[in-house]
């Protein structure tokens, strides 16, 4: 076995994930269809002509399509009724999906495909793993799926490249598909019964965009736990809120646990939070203080500075962030279903009646990306409401007036950062739910639609506002390292954050122009570069 197969993405109807979805959309990994999918199409296909010869009805092959399903069509318009059929539909409009989501999408459709119950030619697989491994990528528009019958506008463009129609990407842009395939020596496929149907009736466009979204999402969550830990520790913060015991065995829910896990290796090593014994005793020893003095108030009420509790933007991290984990778990799981699933109409079993049913409807993943959207709106609140305690002087135990280096009121220091977090915070809270907004279509027809498609953007829309949001506290946090010059006690997970904030930005020591440096270290979370740097400092994270 050489290189390429070791290390190549198999698709075999059964096995593909989140990660797998990313290597190949991501990394253009080599990708190889199972043999055992190539054995399963050619018995499907066979079985299914069999069926044809009968002049058994079939939708979508001796029928129209939709609520045109009563007129019945010859099979000698084979060919014509599935071209058709994928031009009618190649309707999508407005901006392309990048690169990396078309090529999910195509991934996410391969390997339904790869069931091996659509009953299409072995040759269809193949030509969709080509595209995979030559970097041909459809241009595919984002608007135009209800995912109702599947995301039918979202894979015609697919489909219509296979045909040697329609547009491919190249370098951002779209260009025909015709010379691209000629170019290569690629002889377009003259679709048969089913296949224009099979390409294009599935879930593949809400599945492959929220693969990526959701495994995309694990690692913002993690980014934020290592910017809170930064600000907990340089606010001194107790870890008491992140004790084992109250999470492995008072309340176990699987991400509160993992995330209260993370923020105690993060902080290990920090000389600079609290314990919480180390809080009673100073609560104590003022109290003592102030009986010792005479200052003990009649009523037995005295006022100290010492707060054995933070506010819930600093203690209730494990509650909040594990929230999101679970619900990103859920999501994983409903995601890692649908990515292994024929969810097209018909579908065709050995010994059994042909199953005309609904796989296509998208309600599944449609919940689940407006629960991912719900999840990050919160992620997002989090962080602003931490990045505010920072910059409010009333709430930062010590700290100036919105971090600011020199002469407040000359300089404003982050005053005018933290709009932007405060703007998308609000623009988040905007997008709503899609999977609620079914609106009939196809004569009546498709009378219940999931909008799962829409529900997929909406939370990749979150999750780039977030980015944002999280830069905004990823600067204010090595700021208040700096201006409190506690960089010497934070834990080595502490200081990798930093170090690497401080490789792409510098020190706010008087008011500068800020745009560019949210947009950088919103550009590295986006690529994921502060896990990289802490993982670099030997920290292993859930």
């Amino acid at each position: 076995m050489n290189q390429q197969t070791e290390q190549a993405v198999v698709f075999d109807g059964e096995t593909l994930d989140i990660p797998g979805v990313r290597r190949v959309a991501e990394e253009h990994a080599p990708v190889q269809v199972a043999a055992s999918s190539l054995e399963r199409a050619t018995k499907s296909r066979k079985m299914f002509e069999d069926i044809v010869a009968q002049e058994i009805p079939i939708y979508g092959v001796t029928t129209g399509y939709g609520e045109m399903i009563y007129m019945l069509v010859s099979t000698s318009n084979e060919t014509e009724l599935q071209t058709n059929l994928v031009r009618s539909h190649s309707a999508g409009v407005g901006p392309l999906f990048a690169e990396d989501e078309a090529r999910a999408i195509l991934s996410a459709r391969l390997n339904a495909l790869a069931k091996g119950y659509s009953a299409v030619r072995p040759d269809v697989l193949e030509r969709l793993a080509l595209y995979l491994n030559l970097g041909l990528t459809p241009a595919i528009p984002e608007i135009g799926s209800l995912g109702a019958s599947g995301d039918l506008a979202t894979l015609s463009h697919i489909a219509s490249t296979v045909i040697g129609e329609g547009y491919l990407l190249q370098d951002g842009k779209k260009v025909p598909t015709g010379p691209v395939l000629r170019e290569h020596g690629i002889e377009p496929l003259q679709l048969q019964f089913k296949e224009g149907l099979a390409l294009i009736n599935g879930t593949s466009g809400m599945t492959g965009l929220g693969a990526l979204v959701v495994g995309r999402a694990m690692t913002q969550v993690r980014q934020h736990e290592l910017v809170t830990a930064l600000v907990i520790e340089t606010l001194q913060g107790s870890t008491s809120p992140f004790l084992p015991a109250g999470h492995d065995i008072a309340r176990p829910h699987q991400g509160q646990i993992d995330t209260a896990a993370n923020m105690r290796a993060l902080m290990a090593g920090s000389r600079l939070t609290v314990e919480h014994a180390d809080l009673r005793r100073q609560v104590a020893d003022a109290g003592e203080k102030a009986a010792g003095e005479g200052k003990l108030h009649t009523d037995g009420v005295q006022r100290t500075k010492i707060y054995l509790q933070k506010a819930y933007s600093l203690r209730a991290i494990p509650q909040i962030l594990g929230s999101v984990r679970d619900t990103l778990y859920h999501a994983t799981n409903k995601l890692d279903i649908e990515l292994n699933s024929a969810n097209d109409n018909p579908l065709f079993f050995e010994g059994q009646e042909i199953f005309h049913g609904a796989n296509f409807h998208g309600q599944p993943i449609a919940f689940v990306m407006d629960f991912v959207t719900i999840a990050l709106t919160q992620l997002g609140v989090l962080s602003e409401r931490q990045s505010n305690r920072l910059f409010n002087r009333h709430l930062s135990y010590g700290l100036p007036e919105f971090l600011v280096a020199g002469d407040p009121g000359l300089n404003s220091g982050f005053a005018g950062a933290q709009y932007p977090a405060t703007a998308l915070i609000a623009e988040n809270r905007t997008i709503g739910p899609a999977s609620t907004q079914s609106v009939p279509s196809n004569g009546d027809n498709q009378d219940v639609v999931s909008m799962g498609l829409i529900s997929a953007r909406n939370a990749r829309r979150v999750l780039q506002n977030n980015e944002k949001i999280l830069a905004v506290e990823y600067l204010a946090a090595a700021q208040a390292v700096d201006i409190s010059k506690r960089y010497d006690g934070l834990s080595p997970a502490a200081k990798a954050t930093y170090d690497h904030v401080r490789s792409l930005v510098p020190t706010l020591d008087h008011d500068r122009y800020m745009s560019d440096d949210i947009e950088t270290v919103a550009a590295a979370l986006a690529r994921g570069e502060f896990v990289a740097a802490v993982a670099a400092a030997d920290v292993e994270l859930r």
